[in-house]
């Protein structure tokens, strides 16, 4: 058991270590602030600027939590508070069902659904696409995230005592003032680790995204702009840039940034969670 315990620990710490010496060759060469915050994207020209990609990847990473969170909270509290058992399994088969599907099966409905519904509709917005946008990529991503995030969503509901809903029931609050005022206050340190597990799912996603996100190395201006997220770039450049040992250096970086976001975001919200729940 000790060393299944320590192999866990292990393995986080191997694969920093392993991403950061297979970039050193890149951050040798150019300094951090440079690759981070350079808008520049020329590998033939040695030029390595991050900026497009990692703003690209928050654009659609926020955008979809933003989609998914609220229609996961209220169906989580119809779910657990309203309606009868029946709906609860339902549901279950849903979200089977919608965490089952391969990414790649996500991002074709994309193109075929998502980014014509966005071409017809920018014209209203005085805005001229061809539907492979920021947009397009959030809605295709939150909607493979809202599994995820709400499976978790009706497991705190579940968990709480119900005697205090009874308690505050007897009381003379309202079944809404009970929801609102004390099952969420009871479980939001719970609704805070589900949205922090939905944004490190949603960070890292790659096969769904690229396909209707429009890869175009440019700094999104709007919802409706083509971005180029980070793990598009490392899916469309890693197996045909591996003879340049530069350009995979630069791959290996995007991909320790993404590895340092996503553990930086899980740190930030377990200390938040602990913050949470003493009060």
């Amino acid at each position: 058991m000790l060393l299944c315990f320590v192999f866990v620990i292990i393995i986080p710490l191997a694969l920093g270590a392993g991403l950061y010496a297979r970039s050193t060759l890149l951050t040798h060469h150019y300094s951090l602030f440079n690759l981070l915050f350079s808008k520049i994207w020329r590998p033939e020209n040695g030029d390595f600027g991050f900026l497009p990609f990692i703003a690209g990847s928050i654009w659609v990473t926020l955008l979809s939590l933003i989609i998914s969170v609220p229609v996961c909270l209220f169906t989580a509290i119809y779910i657990t508070q309203y309606s009868r058992h029946f709906f609860i399994k339902t549901i279950r088969i849903s979200i089977d069902i919608l965490a089952g599907i391969p990414s790649v099966v996500y991002g074709v409905w994309g193109i075929i659904a998502v980014v014509p519904f966005i071409a017809k509709i920018a014209p209203y917005f005085h805005i001229q696409t061809m539907g492979y946008s920021i947009l397009a990529g959030a809605i295709v991503l939150s909607v493979m995230i809202i599994p995820f995030i709400l499976n978790i969503l009706i497991e705190i509901f579940r968990t709480i005592p119900i005697e205090l809903s009874e308690a505050s029931l007897s009381l003379g609050a309202t079944k809404w003032e009970t929801i609102k005022h004390v099952l969420m206050r009871k479980a939001l340190p719970g609704i805070i680790a589900s949205i922090g597990f939905g944004l490190a799912r949603a960070f890292g996603e790659t096969i769904a995204v690229l396909m209707v996100v429009g890869n175009v190395v440019q700094i999104p201006k709007s919802i409706f702009d083509a971005g180029y997220p980070l793990p598009a770039l490392i899916a469309n450049n890693y197996g045909e840039m591996l003879s340049i040992p530069r350009y995979d250096a630069a791959l290996m970086f995007a991909a320790l940034i993404l590895f340092i976001v996503v553990l930086t975001f899980n740190a930030l919200m377990r200390l938040l969670i602990i913050r949470v729940e003493k009060y």
